[in-house]
């Protein structure tokens, strides 16, 4: 009742595809290697920039606003004379010290009270 030309069959293809696992498929991809892989696996590592830790807006003796912001690690403030104005990056070279730009920018303190000096301007003291 078997029939022995169905069992050579099956057989035969349980051998096909056997021999067909036996090979890695190959790879096709439409891309060109990355030219700069190596460089940018060597590359040092990128530091973000800090986050800004608090915005203030404090009022001067002479009754102008100035618009702060600390940002974290306290080495540096944004500093804007108008609530749309451009905005000036004042530094400080270690936590603590005064915060300065080019052009005659100055400010010391915290977010609760500050000096401040101004390009051609004398120095204010700000408060929140």
């Amino acid at each position: 009742m078997k029939n022995p030309s169905l069992i050579a069959a099956a057989a035969f293809a349980l051998l096909s595809l056997a021999a067909c696992g036996s090979q890695a498929p190959e790879e096709v991809s439409s891309t060109a290697p990355d030219p700069m892989a190596s460089q940018l696996a060597n590359a040092a590592p990128i530091e973000l920039p800090p986050a800004i830790a608090e915005s203030v807006t404090l009022r001067c003796g002479d009754n102008s606003l100035v618009y702060v912001d600390f940002f974290q690690g306290n080495k540096q403030v944004q500093l804007k004379t108008e609530k749309g104005g451009p905005a000036t990056m004042l530094k400080a070279p270690e936590a603590g010290q005064p915060f300065e730009a080019a052009g005659g920018y100055k400010l010391t303190g915290t977010s609760k009270n500050v000096s401040v000096t101004l390009p051609g301007k004398p120095a204010k003291t700000c408060h929140a």
